[in-house]
């Protein structure tokens, strides 16, 4: 398919300053962003708005997940000081609500669960709330545990697509590996907030999307995000379909109707795409009767 995208892609060039100001306070905390690591479409916008997500455990993933532009191969010795140096970029960028998430690191014996713990603490004890956007940790319960026991306000964990495409979109992952540990999370912690995202676009069907809400909900899942697959560069998984707008909201629709507290679902969403918004969105009605679905920039409310 060819790389040129629809127009409903079209976005406002980012602002040289704003990209320079967040580039050069993550240079200089000696840290990274999955927004510059993974390309994301959305940087300029978010860091228009003094966000970012950072990128722990390095900049080198592990795996070799043929959607995504992060660096593959032997990762650095871990910064022991990062948990402080997150804290100090994201009180510098006025954050009260940081997204944390991580290079696959299967190389470590806990898979990284021990930083991403401390990293979840020294934001607490800074008074910053925590979503973290975890790996699979091969499986292990007690990687998770640990997690869990630092209490993020929400864990997440991507499914990134349907199962008939993991060999050929994420190999050295498996689908339901990555829904048992969202329904582990839940029942170590049934109080917290978990979440999962997908893309469309990589030659699953409808169908499949809508299975993939299904088994998300059978495991308690609380938040989804739907957005549309880019390809990174002519090296990675080729783009079988633009998705419209039009099918993003009936995606939408059809998560609200499944019980979903929170849904973010258009072509440019992303995992931590106004995340604190969606945290609130699903808060308020995992809390009440009412609550809303996040679909782009429009709010729709739904009631139960």
């Amino acid at each position: 398919m060819s790389g040129r995208l629809p127009a409903w892609f079209k976005q406002k060039p980012p602002d040289p300053k704003a990209m320079g100001r967040i580039t050069s306070l993550v240079e200089d905390s000696s840290l990274h962003t999955i927004c510059e690591s993974a390309l994301c479409p959305n940087s300029g916008e978010c860091f228009a708005r003094s966000t970012a997500t950072f990128l722990i455990l390095g900049d080198v993933c592990t795996r070799h997940c043929t959607f995504c532009a992060v660096k593959k191969g032997s990762p650095p010795v871990i910064d022991p000081d990062e948990p402080a140096h997150v804290l100090d970029a994201g009180g510098a960028l006025g954050l009260r609500y940081a997204v944390i998430t991580s290079v696959t690191r299967d190389d470590l014996a806990d898979g990284g669960a021990s930083h991403f713990a401390s990293v979840v603490n020294s934001l607490h004890a800074g008074g910053v709330s925590a979503e973290i956007l975890v790996p699979d940790f091969q499986g292990s319960l007690d990687s998770l545990r640990s997690v869990v026991a630092s209490h993020p306000e929400v864990l997440n964990h991507n499914v990134e697509t349907v199962p008939r495409l993991y060999s050929d979109v994420r190999p050295e992952a498996g689908y339901r590996r990555s829904l048992e540990l969202l329904s582990r999370a839940k029942q170590t912690d049934p109080g917290m907030v978990t979440k999962s995202g997908l893309m469309v676009g990589l030659g699953e069907t409808d169908d499949e999307v809508v299975q993939v809400m299904r088994d998300l909900r059978q495991v308690s899942c609380d938040i989804i995000t739907i957005g549309q697959y880019l390809q990174p560069t002519p090296r990675h998984h080729p783009i079988e379909r633009f998705v419209p707008p039009s099918q993003f909201i009936e995606y939408a629709r059809i998560a609200g109707e499944m019980g979903f507290a929170g849904v973010s679902s258009a072509p440019l969403v992303r995992s931590s795409y106004h995340a604190a918004e969606l945290f609130e969105v699903a808060k308020a009605r995992m809390s009440g009767p009412h609550g809303a679905i996040l679909s782009h920039k429009a709010w729709i409310c739904l009631g139960n």
